[in-house]
């Protein structure tokens, strides 16, 4: 039923809600809908089934520059984000975002779940636009930035930037807010972003959902904890729509689901799977290769006549989806601060029948710079180009399996040219890193991890490598150097932690390891004692050292700092004369 409000005497179209999920590492291959015959997602499938699904459609080849893309409506390399780790996972301030339009136009906004696009003022979810907020840390829970232990089960999560502790999965922590959240909105349009960090690994899952692929000889261990998640989620959507419909607003809402790359290949790198389900594309989550970005779209929306069960199969990319919703929901697109997405309503409602030729091209290029042709595929409807040399045509080798760069080699020309056009656009920002503020008016206390230390070292993304950082394949020791930009000239106290605040732990502290035993759960180390003889501070010209009380929690420095953008160093001293950064540093303003 179409829903309307009153202006004066007149009657107006209520504008449509609209919820966005995006679920973590979950491939094309991994909905029941899309030809998998194992995995359980009968919702998913029923939206696949009456909504418009794209099936030629592209997020990034990983986590956060995905996320960049789809929130800001621009290239997301062009957003600042190449990387999921190191500093380059911060979206730039300078983009109006998608919540942020919503807001304008007069939405209500919430996101739950994962951000990965900035952890401290002014990249936090709720400086960007959103009202409401419930998300974990980091690109995952646990890791580096998230609050200290926390396992997918009883966590600390952000509400609004205060920690707060939650009973329950992190999956039905997530959709229960947002429940909560739309029950209190549903008289008003509302915007809902629904970021689940699942099937995101660790493969943590309730063992109910573990359990119902658990006699599947078919899949591995981590096979069946995945498809688990999974099921989790998709049981969740079900508990959702049920909603929407006893609210009466089911109707004038726009339901998306997508996933933010390819699957994620370590769920059957072990080779013990005997079940590989992949929709005939190759590779993986972080493949130039059609598995690791082409991922599913499925919209619905009675109202707006958005169903009927058909396939768009023009070429789209994560990008176009702001563009597209400002079009579906008559928003006032002001300001357009330089967006590259097409608005893909015309395809949606099926009032093309031409679409202009584009070239789009994805990366991976998780390093602190971007190289040129690095791991990169060019586009164009069902051309692809591999890092600048081989040439596939999905039409006849979906599974890109005969390189016909010899046999078209002006094809090759073209999209060559199309990537130099493209890099010559993206990569003018990238030698400028985004900058944590600090001395802001009302933000008491900054917080900076080892998770954004730009360095070519390994990167102490994981709280694995907190509690020990030799468990990882090189030891997480690296040193680098953090951006930070002082808003106001003065004295500020900088801390400096090898355990955060909240886990009330000092320099010796050893703690046990986290987890339970099983086939699938992941357990984090228990922590090494780091013998820490003195820290070091470099604040470009300022340098200070003072020697450590392994007794204590912190290391406090007092300096004067001018103001603009500076290079902050801060790092340990080992017994055995080892340099390395600190894991956590807080930064506040004296007065």
């Amino acid at each position: 039923m179409v829903q309307f409000f009153t202006i004066g005497t007149a009657q107006v179209k209520k504008k449509p809600n609209v919820i966005l999920i995006i679920t973590d590492d979950q491939g094309y291959g991994d909905i029941g809908a899309l030809g998998n015959r194992i995995i359980k997602t009968p919702h998913m499938d029923k939206l696949h089934d009456i909504g418009i699904r794209f099936t030629n459609y592209h997020a990034g080849t990983t986590c956060a520059p995905s996320r960049s893309g789809l929130m800001s409506g621009a290239e997301g390399n062009r957003a600042g984000v190449w990387h999921t780790i190191g500093g380059c996972s911060i979206m730039r301030e300078k983009f109006t975002i998608m919540p942020q339009i919503f807001k304008q136009n007069g939405y209500s906004t919430a996101m739950f779940g994962k951000w990965h696009l900035g952890d401290s003022y002014p990249y936090k979810p709720e400086d960007r636009g959103f009202d409401e907020t419930v998300v974990h840390g980091g690109g995952g829970v646990g890791q580096t930035p998230d609050f200290w232990d926390n396992d997918y089960f009883d966590d600390t999560y952000w509400h609004n930037g205060t920690p707060q502790k939650y009973k329950g999965y992190c999956t039905d922590v997530f959709f229960s807010e947002a429940i909560d959240f739309i029950e209190t909105k549903k008289d008003e349009p509302f915007f809902v972003y629904l970021s689940t960090n699942a099937p995101h690994g660790p493969y943590n899952v309730p063992k109910e959902y573990y359990d119902l692929y658990k006699k599947d000889t078919e899949l591995n261990e981590l096979q069946k904890a995945y498809f688990g998640m999974i099921t989790n989620i998709d049981d969740n959507i079900g508990i959702l729509e049920k909603k929407l419909e006893e609210l009466g607003i089911k109707d004038n809402t726009i339901l998306i689901f997508t996933t933010d790359n390819g699957a994620a290949y370590q769920t059957v790198k072990d080779g013990k799977s005997k079940y590989v389900y992949n929709a005939g594309m190759k590779g993986f989550k972080g493949s130039a290769y059609e598995g690791g970005h082409r991922v599913p779209f499925f919209i619905h929306w009675k109202d707006g006549k958005i169903e009927g069960g058909y396939d768009v199969n023009e070429l789209a990319m994560n990008f176009d989806i702001l563009p597209t919703l400002i079009g579906l929901c008559g928003l006032n697109n002001d300001p357009n601060s330089g967006r590259d997405g097409r608005d893909l309503s015309p395809l949606i409602k099926q009032e093309v029948k031409d679409w202009p030729k584009r070239y789009c091209v994805v990366d991976n290029n998780r390093i602190q710079q971007p190289e040129k042709w690095r791991s990169s595929a060019v586009m164009e409807n069902d051309w692809r180009l591999i890092n600048g040399k081989k040439l596939y045509n999905l039409s006849s080798d979906p599974g890109q399996e005969t390189d016909i760069a010899n046999k078209n080699p002006q094809k090759v020309e073209e999209m060559r040219d199309a990537y130099e056009q493209w890099w010559a656009y993206t990569s003018r920002d990238f030698g400028h890193y985004e900058a944590y503020p600090v001395g802001v008016p009302n933000i008491k206390e900054t917080t900076i991890t080892a998770h954004d230390l730009h360095t070519f070292d390994e990167v102490t993304w994981d709280q694995s490598y907190i509690r020990d950082p030799y468990s990882s394949k090189k030891p997480a020791l690296g040193t680098g150097y953090w951006m930070i930009d002082v808003q106001e000239e003065g004295e500020y106290e900088i801390e400096l932690r090898r355990w955060p605040h909240e886990s009330n732990l000092g320099f010796s502290a050893a703690v046990p390891q986290l987890g339970v035993e099983s086939s699938w759960y992941d357990i984090k180390p228990a922590g090494v004692k780091l013998e820490v003889e003195k820290v070091i501070l470099d604040i470009e010209g300022i340098h200070m050292e003072r020697k450590v009380d392994m007794q204590k929690k912190e290391v406090k420095f007092k300096a004067y700092l001018s103001e603009g953008r500076q290079h902050l160093e801060a790092n340990f001293i080992g017994e055995d004369q080892k340099k390395f950064a600190a894991f956590y540093v807080y930064i506040k303003k004296l007065k």
